[in-house]
C-alpha cells in the first residue's frame, strides 16, 4: 500500500509540525502535538507516539491511537532495537520480528525512529499501521525528518 498516494500528506504533516514547534520548546507539548497531528494525516495508521528513555527502560509516552504497553525493559523488541542501535527500524511484518512485543494485536507494521539530542538517545517515535508493507524508504526519510524536527524544537 506504500506509495506516491501517501507522499503529499507527508508536506502537509511537516508544515502543521513546524508551525505548532514554532515559539513552543516545551518537550511534553511538542511530543503530544506529534502523534496527534501525524493521525490526522497519515492514513492507514492505529498508533504513532513515543517512548520515553527513563532509568534503563523505555516508558510509554504520549501517544494517540489504541492503547499499548506502559514500560519496555531494555533487551527485546523493535523499539529496543532502534533505541540501542539509534538507527531507524522499519518491520513489514512484526509477528516475524524476532523478540517483538505485542502491545496491540491490530499492530502489523512498525516502524520506530530515535531521538537523538546531543549524541544521547532520549526517546523513540513509533508509528504502527494495521497493514504489512504500509511504508516505503521514502516513509522512513520522513518519519526521521519528523524526529529532527521535534528534536530540533526542544535545542531551539
Amino acid at each position: 500500500m506504500a506509495g506516491d498516494e501517501w507522499m503529499l500528506p507527508y508536506d502537509d504533516l511537516l508544515s502543521n509540525l513546524n508551525g505548532l514547534f514554532e515559539g513552543e520548546r516545551d518537550p511534553i507539548a511538542n511530543a503530544a502535538n506529534t502523534p496527534a497531528t501525524t493521525w490526522q494525516h497519515l492514513p492507514d495508521i492505529n498508533w504513532a507516539g513515543f517512548y520515553c528513555l527513563k532509568g534503563g527502560e523505555l516508558v510509554h509516552g504520549p501517544f494517540h491511537g489504541k492503547l499499548a504497553c506502559g514500560r519496555i525493559a531494555l533487551g527485546k523488541g523493535v523499539r529496543v532495537t532502534a533505541a540501542a542501535g539509534k538507527k531507524t527500524v522499519v518491520v513489514l511484518d512484526v509477528h516475524k520480528f524476532p523478540g517483538h512485543i505485542a502491545c496491540a494485536t491490530a499492530s502489523n507494521f512498525e516502524i520506530v525512529v530515535p531521538l537523538i539530542r546531543k549524541r544521547r538517545l532520549v526517546s523513540v517515535l513509533e508509528i504502527d499501521s494495521p497493514s504489512r508493507d504500509r511504508f516505503a524508504e521514502a516513509d522512513r526519510i520522513d518519519h526521521e525528518a519528523m524526529a529532527a524536527a521535534y528534536v530540533a524544537a526542544r535545542d531551539a
